[in-house]
């Protein structure tokens, strides 16, 4: 039996910077928004033949809509033009973004090593941008977030 080889992408999601980062966001990243939008991306530069190659293991494993990180997979043959369809996009949905790769790992493991550190990190800043308006919802939020990344398998 052959295991297939996959490739995780810890990616940032950058959104505007001239808007306000405390503001209710004008789309909620989720996963299917990032799907569909990096989907389009492939399929615009890559074709419909580029598209279906990449779909085979392509996934957006997790999101976090506080700090805007996301975990994608891609095989191992096709990670690279996943990435470069994700540097071409600009927009999920009428907001304009920028994907930062953040960490790229061929296990599991140590993609979420990485992300626990990245989303930990980002989640410190946020609350100090945030304040006083921080609250126990969002920190509840924030926990849920961590607990899946922790519990994320192929």
């Amino acid at each position: 039996m052959v295991a297939f080889k996959n490739r995780y992408m810890v990616m940032e999601v950058l959104l505007d910077p001239a808007r306000d980062l405390l503001k209710d966001d004008p789309i909620t990243i989720s996963q299917t928004n990032i799907a569909k939008a990096i989907k389009e991306s492939i399929l615009v530069n890559f074709g419909e033949c580029g598209l279906a190659a990449s779909l085979g293991s392509f996934q957006v494993k997790y999101v976090n809509p506080i700090t805007k990180l996301c975990i994608i997979r891609a095989s191992r043959e096709e990670y690279q033009k996943v990435w470069s369809a994700m540097t071409i996009v600009r927009t999920i949905g009428s907001c304009p973004v920028i994907f930062h790769l953040l960490d790229l790992s061929g296990s599991i493991k140590a993609c979420k090593s990485a992300a626990l550190k990245c989303d930990e990190a980002k989640f410190e800043q946020y609350k100090l941008v945030a304040g006083d308006r921080h609250t126990p919802e969002i920190n509840q939020h924030m926990q849920n977030c961590l607990e899946k990344i922790k519990l994320m398998e192929h």
